[in-house]
């Protein structure tokens, strides 16, 4: 490493302000062209999520455990309840058979008294808010 000499180290200086003192941040001026109905479009997208419900709906599970088992289980729900919605979902460390997708829990009372016929540890799940 060099040591720098006092005339080179204000000669460095000089140049090092003058370069800083030509340099220009961006300008904070920015003109936004926007089509006016893109406003309209957001608004109107925002009206359709608030309207989707996610979670909304209720669930009955009727099996957990190891994956085999949760694919028989689902396999013989899917042949005697045909109208209903099922599927698996991995929740460490267990399988989860669900069904059913129910709007109200009136409704998914009245199906979980049918389901608890054939399957005995039977649960509602209620949507979370």
């Amino acid at each position: 490493m060099r040591i720098l000499t006092p005339r080179e180290k204000t000669l460095y200086t000089f140049l090092l302000v003058l370069l800083a003192y030509n340099i220009n941040a961006q300008d904070q001026n920015i003109t936004l062209n926007q089509d006016p109905k893109f406003e309209q479009l957001l608004n109107d997208k925002r009206k359709i999520n608030a309207s989707i419900s996610v979670n909304e709906s209720y669930k009955i599970q009727i099996f957990s455990g190891k994956s085999e088992e949760a694919k028989k289980t689902l396999s013989d729900f899917k042949q005697e309840f045909k109208n209903i919605d099922a599927t698996i979902i991995f929740n460490t460390p267990n399988y989860k058979v669900m069904v059913g997708n129910f709007k109200s829990r009136i409704e998914a009372e009245r199906n979980l008294a049918e389901i608890k016929k054939r399957y005995k540890n039977v649960f509602l799940i209620k949507p979370s808010k």
